[in-house]
């Protein structure tokens, strides 16, 4: 399995945007707390996170193969249930999320989305200034981070996490990350 650091330095290889390459430290923290919490292994889920979307700049135009692409990259540098849940991640390619990595990963992909979104809307733009309470408010309102699936968040209901407590592992996690993402 890859280090840390050779996670990042392939991701960086193959993702070129800086707001992408943030956003898969996102989920990778999200990630990494989310196991945290339920006793499962930091590293294989950080790993998943950080490197779910390592091939979207070259399937942007062609979705179904988002996840699918990745998963070549990785095969044996991960294990099969990391290859699976970065597939499950993208519903257009068929795979459903059926483990509790492929559904904290779709759970977590979603979630930080939101979270990003409330940052940049907050007078300083820091996630410092977010509280969980204004997350759920957030969350019921359809019209604030259109893009951002609900339905997903809401799969960390199916890991035995509640929303309001999956919004604050969340939250907190980024939060610990804030220099690296600027906010």
């Amino acid at each position: 399995m890859l280090s840390k650091e050779q996670a990042i330095e392939l991701l960086k290889m193959h993702v070129k945007n800086d707001k992408l390459i943030k956003h898969c430290l996102a989920v990778a923290k999200i990630m990494q707390s989310l196991a945290h919490e339920l006793k499962e292994n930091e590293e294989l889920w950080y790993l998943t996170g950080i490197l779910h979307d390592l091939d979207y700049e070259k399937t942007k135009e062609n979705m179904k193969e988002h996840g699918i692409k990745s998963a070549e990259i990785l095969v044996g540098k991960l294990p099969e249930q990391a290859l699976l849940a970065i597939k499950a991640h993208n519903e257009m390619t068929g795979y459903k999320p059926e483990s509790k990595l492929a559904l904290a990963l779709r759970a977590s992909d979603a979630v930080s989305g939101l979270i990003i979104a409330t940052a940049l809307v907050m007078p300083d733009k820091k996630l410092a200034s977010i509280k969980v309470e204004s997350l759920k408010n957030k969350f019921k309102q359809k019209d604030f981070a259109r893009n951002v699936r609900r339905d997903n968040i809401l799969l960390c209901e199916k890991l035995g996490i509640s929303l309001e407590k999956f919004l604050e592992i969340s939250l907190n996690a980024l939060k610990e990350i804030s220099s690296e993402l600027g906010l």
